[in-house]
């Protein structure tokens, strides 16, 4: 498990239920990301020197090196630049979602992120407009996925 907070399955505390899918671990890097999703706001950190706006978190901006860096929000839309449908449950929690769709999305404010793509996929292509759905995932994770744009 490393600092910049990898997916990692979790060991659960005396009494808990055992987790079956990989969470996020929450640093204090990117906790902000997190509180802001939590609150159904997708944001990306973003250097205030330079105006780089990037994912994932850094304790430096990749294009200038400044550490003078804030979350904002963002528009949570961008385009679909690839999918892949997984047939094949590699984590146990996920068995009862097969086959389920993940995505390279190219956000509006430039950075690639890799997600979920769900809803009506009626319509998918590669170019296809997608935006931003949160996921409660338990109490403390609200997960952002994508699907296709209402208005592309």
């Amino acid at each position: 498990m490393d600092q910049y907070g990898s997916l990692t399955k979790q060991t659960p505390q005396s009494g808990q239920a055992p987790q079956s899918k990989p969470v996020a671990r929450i640093t204090p890097l990117n906790k902000p990301f997190w509180d802001y999703a939590r609150q159904a706001v997708f944001a990306l950190q973003t250097c205030n020197a330079c105006g780089d706006a990037h994912i994932p978190e850094s304790p430096v901006c990749p294009s200038c090196l400044s550490q003078d860096q804030s979350w904002r929000p963002s528009s949570g839309k961008g385009t679909l630049e690839s999918w892949a449908d997984f047939h094949r449950a590699y984590w146990d929690g996920f068995k009862d979602e097969l086959p389920y769709r993940t995505c390279l999305v190219q956000l509006d404010e430039g950075p690639l992120l890799i997600s979920n793509l769900v809803g009506s996929q009626a319509d998918v292509k590669i170019g296809a407009r997608v935006e931003v759905i949160f996921e409660q995932i338990d109490e403390d994770m609200v997960l952002p996925k994508f699907t296709l744009a209402r208005d592309p």
